[in-house]
């Protein structure tokens, strides 16, 4: 699948995938990367390591030194893959170096699968084993 860049990098794993939108600040814990927010869906989830996929985040600005810190502490996800990434993750994974990308059919990918992100200066490729 194409894709737009957000943050450029090539990097492979498995997915975690979330149909509603992640507000990191308040919803996962920095410390850990496990998401906190009562009632998500990945509640109790660890997103270290992951290629995090979700439609787009929420809540506050706080959220972008959420993901920073998420990445200082050793425990970010390795990738994030939007539907629309908004201001907030595109501000948070700048300042992290976290490769991202948006304008994925993200429906088309599941929980588990095997996710290859290949991130260009501005287009990327998005492959599902």
């Amino acid at each position: 699948m194409k894709a737009r860049t957000i943050y450029p990098g090539k990097v492979k794993g498995v997915a975690l995938v979330s149909r509603e939108p992640i507000g990191f600040y308040g919803g996962i814990d920095m410390k850990t990367g496990i998401v906190i927010e009562k009632g998500h869906p990945l509640e109790g989830k660890s997103v270290k390591g992951k290629i995090l996929v979700f439609p787009y985040g929420k809540g506050s600005t706080v959220g972008s030194y959420v993901i920073y810190g998420l990445k200082k502490n050793g425990v970010a996800p390795l990738a994030i893959i939007n539907k629309e990434t908004e201001t907030i993750v595109a501000t948070g994974v700048i300042l992290a170096a976290i490769p991202c990308v948006d304008g994925v059919d993200i429906e088309k990918i599941k929980d588990g699968n095997i996710v290859e992100i290949d991130a260009g200066e501005k287009e990327a490729e998005v492959k599902i084993e």
